[in-house]
């Protein structure tokens, strides 16, 4: 039924916003170039590797040595507003289309983050990764990287198609008073390093 759900929700928004998506894809391209689109390798259920695609909120801003600069300096302002929006995240619907992604679940990380999970927190990969999930619903990038794992394997334990009608619900709610973009002091969130209960533990991932 999860599966029947979101290729239903996926397709009818494509179909919805697809005049919207490709005006957003353009005004993308024009203020923060091109391509409009950002796609990167993320780890997918069982960690299985799959291309992510999002609209780019970043410049590609680089100093005198042709390093990109940081994060807080390429993200403009039409950059905050799709990610305060999530307009960024639309495109995604194709990658639940695919079978990639889910409309809910654990949100899909960095390859490099897969050898620095405890076993527990390693269990978020169960499930297919999600547009949106129960850690966004409740603090997104205000939350520690150790409190968004719990509410990730929390979900992995608790999923329904009822709670994720609630978690979509509630997305729509987060999304419209633009609650949680950022963690403090950060222009996003800052990247893992590895969890504290792992390293207590002699490293286990």
């Amino acid at each position: 039924m999860k599966r029947v759900f979101d290729v239903f929700l996926a397709a009818t928004a494509l179909l919805l916003f697809a005049v919207p998506l490709a005006l957003l894809a353009w005004q993308v391209s024009r203020k923060l170039g091109k391509p409009a689109f950002f796609r990167q390798v993320r780890p997918g259920r069982e960690g299985r590797p799959f291309e992510l695609i999002k609209f780019r909120t970043m410049t590609n801003a680089r100093d005198a040595s042709g390093q990109l600069l940081p994060d807080a300096e390429r993200l403009t302002p039409f950059g905050r507003f799709l990610r305060s929006s999530s307009l960024d995240e639309l495109p995604e619907l194709w990658n639940v289309l695919k079978g990639d992604m889910s409309l809910v679940g654990p949100r899909p990380l960095l390859m490099e983050y897969l050898p620095l999970y405890s076993a527990e927190q390693a269990r978020r990969h169960e499930v297919r990764p999600g547009i949106t999930g129960w850690a966004q619903v409740n603090g997104r990038n205000t939350l520690s990287w150790e409190e968004k794992f719990k509410l990730d394997v929390w979900y992995v334990d608790n999923r329904t198609l009822w709670l994720d009608i609630k978690i979509l619900w509630l997305t729509v709610r987060k999304v419209l008073v633009r609650d949680g973009i950022s963690a403090a002091g950060e222009a996003t969130m800052p990247r893992f390093t590895g969890s504290s209960v792992a390293a207590s533990r002699g490293g286990e991932s």
